[in-house]
């Protein structure tokens, strides 16, 4: 079926960078104060989010430099271009929030088995700041996150973050009105979980990117339908779908022409092409023309090889 797709309201580049680069200096800064404030309080909960935190912070550095990167043109080394930096961030990001959640999780057992003093006070006002500058971070990029899985990444440390920020104000209180020391480890494993919860439901956009996976939001069997309906089309074959970019869908393929049709090739060409991108957003298509009569035999739908040929390479055996 037609599927229509939405833009989004994009700021100009200079813009997107300056607020990057400004939510980096305020994670950086808070970094620090929540490392001190944790190791004087004696609170792994506020170290935890004071290492998320700085996860925030080199998480925003790794996407600002990917931007700059992913602008370039295409040259002879990236004949596709650089566009896919992004993509290689946010892999870096997201594998980096795994490690860390796994890490938080082993810290938060140790604490459960021994206990350790925690100064409340001192907890609940770092963390108290801690929110401040999670929410503000998160104001800045969030606009970009809409556009950009690479900020999107980023985006997703920090409301982490914030959310952690309030369990530890909601720990802090708990251990100055019950000094119930328990508590501390216990909101690490839930800041610890989400984190990881998090992290495992985005990883996998970026990595079927890289892997030239189908856009999750096309049918694959829609788009064969839709080409071959057009007049002229006989058949298509060795077809492959992939995401060249977050935004960006490309197609590959081979067009039978009908018989007798042959003068119209390039016409019918064009208006694949055409439906492909009115239709399903897909701007880039490499479409090869084969007459009917000399079109390839008992070719897979999708891929390269024969429709039982799982191996991608055809049996020349006779």
């Amino acid at each position: 079926m037609p599927h229509s797709h939405h833009g989004h309201a994009h700021l100009d580049p200079e813009t997107g960078d300056a607020r990057v680069f400004w939510a980096v200096v305020v994670n950086l800064g808070l970094t620090v104060a929540q490392i001190a404030g944790g190791i004087l309080s004696g609170s792994l909960a506020l170290i935890a989010d004071a290492i998320h935190n700085l996860s925030d912070a080199l998480a925003l550095v790794i996407a600002f430099f990917a931007r700059k990167i992913a602008r370039r043109e295409a040259d002879a080394t990236m004949t596709f271009g650089y566009g896919r930096a992004e993509i290689v961030a946010a892999l870096i990001n997201y594998t980096t929030l795994i490690v860390i959640g796994l890490y938080l999780v082993y810290e938060a057992v140790l604490r459960l088995i021994d206990p350790q003093g925690v100064d409340g006070w001192l907890v609940v006002i770092i963390a108290g700041v801690a929110l401040v500058v999670d929410a503000l971070t998160a104001l800045l990029t969030f606009s970009l996150s809409k556009e950009s899985m690479n900020i999107r990444a980023a985006f997703l440390h920090n409301v982490a973050d914030a959310l952690g920020s309030i369990a530890v104000i909601f720990a802090g209180t708990l251990i100055i009105l019950y000094d119930w020391r328990l508590i501390d480890p216990i909101v690490t494993m839930m800041i610890a979980a989400y984190i990881l919860w998090q992290s495992f439901a985005e990883i996998g956009g970026a990595i079927r990117i890289l892997m030239l996976g189908s856009p999750p939001q096309i049918d694959v069997s829609d788009v064969l339908d839709r080409m071959r309906s057009v007049d002229g089309v006989a058949d298509v074959h060795h077809l492959h779908l992939w995401q060249m970019q977050e935004h960006e869908n490309a197609v590959d393929a081979h067009l039978a022409i009908k018989a007798g049709r042959w003068a119209d090739a390039d016409a019918i060409k064009q208006a694949v092409k055409q439906r492909l991108t009115d239709e399903f957003a897909i701007a880039h298509a490499t479409l090869e023309c084969e007459c009917a009569a000399h079109a390839c035999t008992d070719a897979a739908p999708i891929g390269h090889g024969r429709p039982n040929d799982h191996d991608g390479h055809e049996d020349h055996r006779h």
